[in-house]
């Protein structure tokens, strides 16, 4: 059939073309199919850590001996998700910071995508009031997801950030609550925390200022907290999540290291979490059980907890030390920044007037079968030029220190090369 893509709907033409996310996971894909060639510093997978992969075995062995992987699999949950694991998770939260929650306000998804997916689409674009809503980001560089998963192109609105200058080549975003500000077409704001791609932490008074701005204006703050506490705990900061009835509290268990099992947890009111029902009941039917079932233990006892402060907190943290003494090592003598990783399993690495785009960067490590992830994707909704958005690339340390090591040493002299030939 001939050009069947000038059939496709505006939805199919939307989704379907080309993006960042694609990108992403198509040379994830190639890694799979590579084999050892590639040297994979782009992709999000969380490391493989031995006492996490030991505990999830002898959860799985557990239910398969018990019976009750029989009964998950061949059983639909509910379209708010497992019963068990929404009590043992609302009751986890009561005891560890008294928020007051209880089943209804707690509903599983199909992963940290689908979550974005529908609250995005659930908070912005054409509403029922005659209104059309955006979703505002206070700050930029964020995730690579965001910019996909709207119904309409133009419901992200993003803010430049103000960059602190930080002593051994580091530098740190902060918001700019000079330019931030709310409209009446905003439907909610977001931010993640630690920041997918930056490693950045919001500061406490950061977010008490958008906890402040956001409930006086009555608009929904989502939080996406993938990589922060409760679990999995990758943050190197001493904070604690906040709760307020306005706010969206986004968690996973991917970075755990269960991202195969696609499992994302959505805190929110009741009435937010009563549309999520509806619309997992739509896309998926029911939300996937295996995940939540194999977390409810972890989560009733309080195991995954420990195992985020005592095993994966610890194993991030001695990666990133290496990671950064690897690039300043790698790096002497160029002009470089990395954020000041204060959590997630990245380093953002910016070569300030690097001569050629981060995209040629990128495809230029990628024919020497090292990939990262080019920063212009990291700007969703940001209209206006900036120089910056093409002087940095994402960088995963979530591998072996010795592809880490030869990574690194190939960005260090495909930047040199660049410099050269300026």
């Amino acid at each position: 059939m001939k050009n069947i893509q000038s059939r496709f709907s505006n939805f199919g033409s939307r989704f379907a073309g080309p993006t960042g996310t694609r990108m992403l996971m198509d040379d994830l894909g190639e890694v799979l199919a590579g084999g050892d060639n590639y040297i994979n510093l782009g992709g999000g997978n969380p490391a493989t850590i031995p006492a996490m992969q030991k505990t999830f075995r002898e959860r799985l062995i557990e239910l398969v001996e018990r019976g009750d992987f029989d009964s998950l699999s061949s059983k639909y949950d509910g379209p708010q998700g497992n019963h068990g694991f929404l009590k043992s998770l609302a009751e986890l939260l009561r005891k560890t910071y008294d928020w007051p929650i209880d089943v209804e306000h707690i509903a599983v998804t199909a992963g940290s995508q689908a979550s974005f997916f529908a609250l995005f689409n659930l908070l912005s674009g054409d509403c029922v009031d005659g209104k059309t809503r955006h979703i505002s980001l206070p700050l930029t560089p964020e995730y690579i997801g965001y910019a996909d998963i709207t119904l309409s192109p133009r419901s992200i609105v993003s803010h430049r950030p103000n960059i602190s200058l930080l002593d051994d080549h580091l530098f740190k975003y902060t918001v700019d609550f000079d330019a931030f500000e709310l409209h009446a077409d905003t439907g909610a704001v977001c931010v993640s925390r630690p920041t997918n791609p930056t490693g950045n932490v919001l500061t406490r008074s950061e977010i008490d200022r958008l906890l402040d701005v956001t409930r006086e204006a009555q608009i929904p703050l989502i939080i996406d907290n993938a990589y922060g506490v409760p679990f999995p705990g990758i943050v190197f900061n001493d904070i604690e999540p906040v709760w307020d009835e306005h706010v969206i509290y986004c968690l996973s268990l991917s970075k755990l290291g269960l991202p195969g099992l696609r499992t994302g947890i959505v805190i929110a009111h009741p009435q937010i979490i009563e549309a999520l029902r509806s619309l997992n009941a739509i896309f998926n039917l029911a939300t996937g059980s295996l995940g939540a079932v194999m977390a409810t233990e972890m989560v009733k006892n309080g195991d995954i907890l420990k195992l985020s402060s005592n095993v994966i907190q610890p194993f991030y943290r001695h990666g990133v030390e290496r990671a950064l003494a690897i690039c300043h090592a790698q790096f002497h003598g160029l002009d470089y920044r990395i954020h000041r990783p204060e959590g997630a399993i990245f380093l953002w690495l910016w070569f300030p007037g690097l001569p050629v785009s981060a995209q040629t960067l990128y495809e230029r490590l990628k024919a020497r079968q090292v990939l990262v992830i080019p920063g212009q994707h990291f700007f969703p909704g940001l209209e206006q030029e900036w120089a910056h958005k093409h002087e940095c690339i994402r960088v995963s340390y979530a591998q072996p220190e010795e592809a880490i090591s030869r990574g690194i040493s190939i960005i260090g002299e495909e930047v040199r090369r660049a410099l050269d030939e300026a």
